[in-house]
């Protein structure tokens, strides 16, 4: 067929759904901004209101730093357990198949739909020392309720779907057929896990433990029932914040919120480096 001045007819220009580029980055730069950006910067920005002597006596009291050792410490023990547990759990629900799989997968995701206050009145009737766990712990002297091990139970409970729903897709996509060729080619069980298997999920892993970190550090509903709240013993970070609050020591709670705000963005930084470095060996490892 002859076009007219022998032109070939242009091609479509490809349907998008979305807008445009610009429109579409303005939109998401705007949006961040709004729900992100402006509330932490009105945060640092009454921060820097206050003189350093007066923030420097406001984040480093007693009383502030034993929440901050209870608060990090609960949170990066309950994330180590979080990422060898939930390892193991993703593994089950992902390679075998047994009868209530489907509710033990549903379970998983109990954590983000029950709201913190119940989770919190549950494990304190469990492991309180009348309760149905603690009765039997408590005349071994193991105290979990009211105690730093009973924020870190409540931590571990929250965090737990965080680990399991970022490593079970990973799982899910792994090559079977990589295990099998390790094993014809000799390697035991332990060394197709350590050198097959754990570096293919590390970066998700990683990611989870993050994850579980960082809502382990800001919990706040499900931590004060069954800590206690006891100042220099089971007094967690948030929860001195909102007492400050209370007691209209808004310069002190700010103070406090953004030593755990720059601690957190540290924190994760750290990890997605880490992350970005894992890829690029593994790329280079591929080639």
């Amino acid at each position: 067929m002859v076009y007219p001045s022998g032109l070939l007819p242009r091609a479509s220009a490809p349907t998008r759904v979305l807008p445009g580029f610009s429109l579409s980055l303005g939109f998401t730069v705007f949006y961040l901004s709004l729900v992100v950006l402006i509330p932490l910067s009105a945060l640092l920005l009454n921060t820097l209101q206050m003189s350093w002597d007066a923030f420097w006596l406001a984040v480093s009291s007693p009383r502030v730093v034993a929440s901050y050792r209870l608060s990090f410490g609960a949170a990066l023990a309950a994330a180590a357990v979080n990422a060898v547990f939930g390892t193991l759990l993703a593994w089950t629900l992902v390679r075998y198949e047994f009868p209530g799989k489907k509710l033990l997968d549903a379970l998983v995701d109990l954590p983000f739909a029950l709201p913190t206050a119940v989770a919190g009145i549950a494990l304190t009737a469990l492991y309180a020392p009348n309760g149905w766990i603690g009765r039997y712990l408590e005349p071994w002297g193991i105290k979990v309720a009211f105690t730093p091990l009973g924020v870190a139970v409540a931590l571990v409970f929250i965090g737990l779907p965080f680990v399991v729903r970022t490593i079970q897709p990973v799982l899910e996509d792994t090559e079977k057929e990589l295990e099998e060729a390790a094993a014809c080619l000799g390697a035991n069980r332990l060394q197709i896990f350590s050198l097959v298997i754990f570096p293919a999920i590390l970066p998700a892993l990683l990611t989870g433990a993050a994850l579980a970190f960082a809502r382990a550090l800001g919990e706040y509903g499900s931590v004060i029932f069954i800590a206690g709240n006891m100042p220099m013993i089971s007094e967690i970070t948030p929860l001195l914040i909102i007492t400050k609050l209370e007691q209209y020591d808004y310069a002190g709670a700010t103070a406090i919120a953004v030593v755990m705000l720059g601690a957190s963005f540290i924190m994760l930084l750290a990890i997605n480096v880490l992350q970005a470095w894992m890829r690029r060996e593994g790329q280079k490892e591929k080639r």
